[in-house]
């Protein structure tokens, strides 16, 4: 009886050991997606930027066509349309289209936010990035090792989200500097609890899905680099606001 405790002992301990082998994987593979996914976003906003503007400050043709025009519509709502539909075509995509989608989703979106280097100055902008990148760690990290079941914030922080949208596409007309104000306080701390929430929500994804086959899996894995990416971004792109020195 007692080498079958232990032989039972050693199985349940095989078992977790190799779940959490799996998980640390399967969390190193959602980081590795999003930071190239940020990566390819940052290139391409200083891209874009740079050939936006001459040397004298004049927008050059590729400026007007894309910050001037009716074009910066379809611009600044193309990546909201890719996430809807990447999110209705994941289960017929392989990994390897997934993965195209996502990054094709990241270009467009450095193409959206290129503007940030005209209204800001480089360092600032950099500067900002590191603020992010510590506040976004450290919360994600939180969210990866507390105890405490973070689930009952999800729908009020949602609800938050739909709220941050509805109140800037309103902004967008009535270009209210206090309203802003408002989102941008609003914004900071809605996508910081969102940062703590979707990494405990990835986690436990994984450990209840851990027996699913690979593709599932990385499917998943790309989905939750996706969440995370929006909420750095958006962190990002409200905490300059704040910290973001104007050209």
């Amino acid at each position: 009886m007692a080498q079958d405790l232990r032989l039972q002992t050693a199985t349940v301990g095989g078992r977790a050991a190799a779940i959490d082998e799996g998980l640390r994987a399967y969390m190193n593979k959602v980081y590795g997606l999003m930071s190239v996914g940020m990566l390819i976003t940052g290139l391409a906003a200083w891209a874009i930027a740079g050939l936006s503007v001459t040397p004298e400050g004049q927008l050059t043709q590729l400026g007007q066509a894309i910050y001037m025009s009716p074009l910066k519509w379809v611009i600044m709502f193309a990546p909201l349309l890719v996430v809807f539909a990447f999110g209705a075509a994941l289960n017929r995509l392989s990994v390897a289209g997934a993965t195209l989608v996502f990054y094709l989703f990241a270009t467009l979106m450095g193409l959206s936010i290129s503007w940030i280097f005209m209204a800001y100055t480089t360092v600032s902008i950099i500067q900002t990035f590191f603020v992010t990148a510590i506040a976004f760690a450290s919360l994600s990290i939180y969210g990866y090792v507390t105890k405490r079941d973070l689930s009952g914030f999800g729908t009020f922080l949602m609800m938050g989200v739909v709220g941050l949208i509805v109140a800037s596409l309103i902004n967008l007309f009535l270009q209210s500097s206090a309203m802003q104000f408002v989102i941008s306080v609003l914004g900071v701390l809605i996508f910081a609890g969102l940062t703590a929430y979707d990494t405990q929500r990835i986690k436990n994804t994984y450990l209840q899905l851990a027996q699913s086959d690979a593709d599932f899996l990385g499917k998943s894995a790309i989905m939750g680099a996706l969440q995370l990416y929006l909420d750095f971004l958006n962190l990002f792109m409200f905490l300059l606001q704040f910290l973001g020195n104007r050209e």
